[in-house]
């Protein structure tokens, strides 16, 4: 009998490994988006921007339509907070419809949308975001807690960073989280960062962009965030990743490495901003804060990034490029 409970325990314990290896790998599912024919790729990235229209949210994707059919772009990406106040109450609520489809209406804004969730996602139901249902209604949506996009020349890296935040567990204050999915949280994050830490490694990519939705470097109202501070940053230093995108705060935001060739750059403006929330920050770092709507376009080559912010009249607010082989770069 007492084999047989050994063997038993054995098993279960074998069945929970397989299960937490799994569990990891599914984390990060992979999607392949192809480059144009000339093995180049263009995107837009808007954050912070589900308001049914208002707060400038209108003007800003009639911009982004414009500047989408000017780069001739592959795809969008949403650094989340994709629907306010409280996210989604369900694959029927009709502020899907409202604040994303009936909102960016442009031509070339029909490509696909790779969307990751911020904290006012996980007021809602988080499921609903997630479920391909919302594919059905509107098939250039995308949304996964955590995922890679493999385009060849770049791999992209879609990271769930509000799981990571200590507040919303121990002082939510009004907010009530959908946590449903994430829980045991130290287990979740651990194999998070674990898979995130191998892919990166196991990358070839001439180009490495991490996206999440909270920041790592702000001189914003949230600030830093010291949780993605200490656990996720080491992991992007050491796997070389060129480019943190973020939302959250809301503004558009340049800050530069002072010691590697990471930079963070902040696209959170897609509707409504916080005028004058500016804290001291080193102006050497610094590169770009403004404190209005906007979105900006990321250009990629096999040599080069290009980067640039767009305020609501679609007006250049700040250049910045950089080159992989000659490690140099332009800031405009």
């Amino acid at each position: 009998m007492e084999m047989k409970t050994t063997t038993i325990a054995s098993v279960l314990i074998s069945v929970l490994v397989v299960c937490s290896l799994s569990c990891a790998a599914e984390l990060l599912r992979r999607f392949q988006h192809a480059p144009k024919a000339n093995g180049s790729l263009s995107f837009l990235v808007l954050g912070d921007w589900g308001r049914r229209g208002a707060f400038n949210q209108s003007q800003v994707a009639l911009q982004m339509g414009i500047i989408g059919e000017k780069l001739d772009i592959d795809f969008v990406i949403s650094t989340g907070d994709n629907f306010y106040d409280n996210g989604l109450t369900g694959i029927d609520d009709p502020n899907f419809e409202d604040s994303f489809t009936k909102i960016y209406t442009a031509p070339s804004l029909q490509k696909q949308w790779y969307n990751v969730l911020g904290n006012h996602d996980y007021r809602g139901d988080v499921e609903a975001q997630l479920s391909p249902v919302l594919r059905e209604l509107d098939a250039k949506w995308l949304c996964l807690r955590s995922f890679i996009v493999d385009t060849e020349i770049a791999e992209l890296f879609f990271v769930d960073t509000t799981p990571f935040v200590d507040k919303y567990f121990t002082h939510p204050e009004d907010a009530v989280y959908d946590w449903s999915g994430i829980l045991p949280r130290n287990h979740y994050l651990s194999n998070l960062l674990n898979d995130l830490d191998s892919a990166l490694k196991e990358s070839t990519a001439k180009w490495k962009i991490v996206i999440g939705h909270h920041t790592i470097r702000s001189a914003g109202y949230h600030g830093e965030t010291k949780e993605l501070v200490t656990q996720l940053l080491p992991i992007l230093l050491e796997n070389n990743v060129d480019l943190y995108m973020n939302g959250h705060d809301h503004c558009l935001e340049h800050i530069s490495s002072p010691d590697s060739p990471l930079q963070f750059v902040t696209s959170g403006g897609g509707s409504k901003a916080w005028k004058g929330e500016l804290s001291l920050y080193n102006p050497s770092e610094m590169k770009l804060y403004y404190d209005g709507q906007g979105f900006m376009s990321v250009q990629i080559t096999e040599r080069q990034v290009d980067i640039a912010f767009y305020d609501i009249f679609g007006n250049v607010l700040h250049k910045w490029a950089t080159s992989n082989q000659l490690y140099a770069t332009i800031t405009m």
